[in-house]
């Protein structure tokens, strides 16, 4: 029976790492959304940035763009000529005291043997030819002169076939005969390739017979030609980097290699086949090495290229800016092999990190096939926005995280799990059904356990419809607030719709008109280059929105860095003026009044330090006794929040001029 148990390398990962955390990587993500960025793209550019504890695809390319510039400033490409070169100057001085301590050999046989000696050319390659035929006296001399042969051989071949130079080292006339049956068997297999007369038997063949010169261990033709034609194609590119001089110097030796032509025409056959049947190489390129101190023989070279191969793939891998990139592509064996395990693991993280931002739900193509952001990670984000709201108030105002009993406020009917510090009501229906749900798969475990508990929320039993109109002028946009507007905006939605459900939200953004927008609508708005700021068209349609939650307290809310310049006509079109036309200061002025008696409490939140817009919201908020805040940008969300909160605070009114409202308002404690 044959045995189908078999055995591979694991590459799943470490089984025992964490899941993958993407809370940083999304709230990074929707912060370049809400700054005009396409999911997609702002995705692209986390995973380029990293995080705080993360490398990104830029540390990784510029890794491999120092390790590049070291290969070619720490080479140079005369190995294998200044070894050539050292080996002939022992020869030739070995040659010389033999001949200067021979008193027997003739005086004029030893006259023409140092005049031979002293008039070698300067070409180490013509020095070798003249030399090919001459006897040498000194038995030294001679094994140098050998080795020099040998030399260009193993190069040669150490060029095709990776280790043949240390494989080859003290070989044998019976060794080289064995190359040679495999060069001539190997082009014989590649010919029948090439003429479609090649049968996985044939390769069979060859791999039984010559095996032992590929520690690659293909299993077809087509990996054994992918490994030869890869390592060919280098050598092809060292010898374009070099000089004329180099070359020619090269070419010239290369008739020495084991003292014959023979392995030249061999590998000069070898070549041309892989060349026919592997064109896509890179056959034709070239690199610029520098002067430095290590030499390069002539197959370290080929591995060099090859090197310099692998990290320009890896170039191209990692900037992803070709058309379906994805990390998946990213090599990490060559990876590991060029920068090391650790490179390997920082870009594996990318890869899971990347995949789980695909497969988590936080992102999904639309009809147009373009990524969004989902609900999901929308209230992710927002509850990231909410922390940092809190943070900035109990900051500012000395508090910090509360939890209100349940007798502070009446149950809304929502449940949560517990968490440490928790004061509210168990409720024991929920914490007993966890218990006998977590019992069904785990009949040993106890009866109750921690995390099985959850508690009632509360909160107190009021219920606002709030209009956040928010300006969405070009001014916005170039002074520096178009990412905190959103930012606010998704902080308190995500409040309203987690914490306080009974209240209703209106968003309301306002350029040359006014609308309503749903949050993932706001969060992906470009910044508008039209000009217009229509306070009056916004004021209609928060009035609208009060209009239709009669039993709810109005709270207004208007975020602007700029004056009226334009509202609606009669016949619905719009009107823009600049400087504000009167007729659109008294309409925004009428619909104000409109919202204060549907008994509004109306909060501005002036941005930037204009004189006349600080004197004209000031006038407004007196009119309907109303507050501003004129907060820094980057406090915006603080401010609206606060404002929110504080908005039916017991004993009634709106917060103070400055203030950021009561962080409880009421409404029970909202940071979850």
């Amino acid at each position: 029976m044959k045995d189908r148990t078999r055995f591979k390398r694991y590459e799943g990962g470490d089984p025992l790492a964490p899941p993958v955390d993407i809370a940083e990587a999304l709230d990074a993500i929707g912060q370049d959304v809400m700054a005009g960025y396409s999911p997609e793209r702002a995705m692209q550019e986390f995973l380029r940035r990293g995080g705080q504890e993360r490398a990104g695809l830029d540390d990784l390319a510029r890794q491999v763009a120092e390790r590049r510039r070291d290969l070619l400033q720490r080479h140079n490409l005369d190995g294998t000529l200044e070894e050539v070169r050292r080996l002939l100057e022992t020869a030739v001085l070995e040659e010389r005291k033999q001949l200067a301590r021979d008193a027997l050999m003739d005086d004029a046989d030893r006259a023409f043997r140092e005049m031979r000696m002293e008039n070698l050319p300067d070409s180490p390659a013509a020095a070798v030819t003249e030399l090919g035929d001459y006897d040498w006296q000194s038995p030294q001399a001679r094994e140098a002169y050998e080795q020099i042969k040998d030399l260009l051989g193993r190069e040669l071949l150490d060029q095709r076939f990776a280790g043949m130079k240390q494989a080859l080292e003290n070989a044998t006339d019976a060794d080289r005969q064995a190359i040679d049956e495999m060069l001539g068997d190997l082009n014989d297999l590649l010919e029948k390739r090439a003429a479609g007369q090649d049968t996985q038997e044939d390769f069979e063949e060859f791999m039984a017979k010559h095996g032992q010169h590929f520690p690659e261990n293909p299993e077809n033709l087509d990996e054994l030609l992918d490994a030869l034609a890869e390592r060919s194609a280098a050598a092809q590119r060292m010898l374009n980097s070099m000089s004329p001089e180099q070359r020619q110097e090269l070419m010239e030796l290369s008739a020495q290699a084991f003292g014959s032509p023979a392995l030249m025409d061999q590998l000069d056959r070898l070549d041309r086949n892989l060349m026919s049947l592997r064109p896509g190489e890179d056959w034709n390129g070239s690199e610029r090495f520098g002067d430095g101190d290590q030499g390069l023989g002539l197959g370290d070279g080929t591995g060099v290229l090859q090197d310099l191969a692998d990290l320009d793939a890896l170039s191209d891998q990692l900037s992803q800016s070709y058309g379906g990139a994805r990390l998946d592509d990213v090599d990490l064996d060559r990876l590991a092999r060029q920068l090391g395990d650790q490179a390997a693991v920082d870009a594996r993280r990318l890869q899971d990190l990347e995949r789980e931002l695909r497969r988590s739900g936080a992102m999904e193509r639309g009809f147009d096939g373009e990524l969004r952001l989902t609900p999901k990670a929308m209230r992710q984000l927002g509850k990231a926005l909410l922390r940092d709201v809190a943070e900035r108030m109990s900051g500012r105002q000395g508090q910090r995280d509360l939890r209100r009993a349940g007798a502070a406020g009446d149950l809304s009917g929502a449940t949560r799990p517990w968490e440490f510090g928790d004061t509210e009501p168990w409720d024991i229906p929920r914490t007993m059904l966890n218990g006998v749900l977590r019992r069904s798969g785990d009949p040993a475990g106890p009866r109750l356990s921690i995390e099985d508990v959850e508690v009632a929320e509360t909160e107190a039993r009021t219920q606002a419809a709030v209009a956040l109109c928010v300006d969405t002028s070009f001014s916005m946009a170039m002074d520096g607030r178009w990412v905190p507007m959103k930012q606010t905006a998704l902080a308190l939605h995500t409040l309203i719709g987690t914490r306080f459900r009974g209240d209703d939200l209106e968003l309301i953004g306002f350029g040359r008109h006014a609308q309503s927008m749903r949050i993932e609508e706001l969060t992906a708005l470009d910044a508008r280059w039209a000009k217009g700021t229509n306070l009056h068209h916004a004021l209609l349609l928060a009035n609208r929105h009060f209009r239709k939650h009669p039993n709810a307290q109005p709270v207004l809310l208007i975020v602007t860095d700029g004056e009226p310049t334009s509202h609606l006509e009669p016949d619905g079109q719009v009107y823009f003026s600049y400087p504000p036309h009167p007729m659109t200061i008294a309409l925004a002025v009428r619909e104000l009044d409109n919202a204060r008696r549907l008994g509004a409490q109306t909060t501005f939140f002036r941005l930037g330090e204009d004189p006349g817009l600080a004197r004209f919201i000031e006038s407004m908020a007196r009119r309907v006794e109303g507050s501003v805040i004129a907060p820094e940008a980057d406090d915006l969300g603080a401010a609206v929040v606060g404002s929110y909160l504080g908005s039916r605070r017991p004993g009634g009114g709106s917060a103070g001029p400055g203030s950021y409202g009561d962080w409880f308002g009421g409404r029970g404690f909202w940071v979850g």
